[in-house]
């Protein structure tokens, strides 16, 4: 098969590229993680890398080489092409915001072309995970610029933040979110 050239791609541009080829190998995956912040904040943020969480692991084995087919090799546990800056990883089924199953997937598309993604509401949740369980204050600000750039469910967010046992560390969250809403 041909290798696909990325030469200038945006992260966007290429988390479309790479969603749609696993999908047409049989291969489901979700982007999580700071690529997610990158794309709905039209770049405030920008991840080099693209984390995407195996929905299934039955198609694992097959992964490699629908990378490799795309031009992608594997070094050191992730997936690099000549062509971009960006690296891929593969993570682990099944797809979670912390110790709650992920619920909903949302889809960006484009020409025809589709990425599973998280919805920005997962997307705060999975950037409040980092600074929640880790102390990640980068991770926190990026849940900020997701919050100031898209429509969120601030009751799920507070949902699932007492779930996690971390309804003070929401608090924080729900402080600085305010403060910012603020003129």
């Amino acid at each position: 098969m041909k290798t696909m050239g990325f030469k200038g791609v945006s992260l966007e541009e290429l988390a479309i590229s790479v969603s749609d080829h696993l999908t047409r190998n049989g291969i489901e995956a979700v982007l999580t993680g700071g690529a997610c912040v990158s794309i709905y904040t039209k770049n405030k943020y920008l991840s080099l890398d693209l984390d995407f969480v195996l929905i299934s692991s039955e198609k694992k084995p097959t992964l490699r080489a629908t990378m490799e087919a795309i031009g992608f090799r594997l070094e050191s546990g992730h997936f690099r092409h000549k062509d971009t800056p960006f690296f891929i990883e593969f993570l682990p089924p099944p797809p979670s915001l912390g110790e709650e199953p992920l619920k909903e997937i949302s889809i960006l598309g484009k020409r025809g072309r589709r990425l599973k993604l998280l919805s920005p509401t997962d997307c705060i949740k999975d950037r409040l995970a980092a600074f929640y369980h880790w102390n990640d204050r980068q991770s926190l600000e990026q849940a900020l610029l997701v919050c100031r750039a898209k429509r969120f469910d601030l009751d799920e967010i507070r949902r699932w933040s007492e779930k996690e046992n971390m309804a003070e560390k929401f608090e924080i969250f729900r402080s600085r979110l305010k403060a910012k809403r603020t003129p």
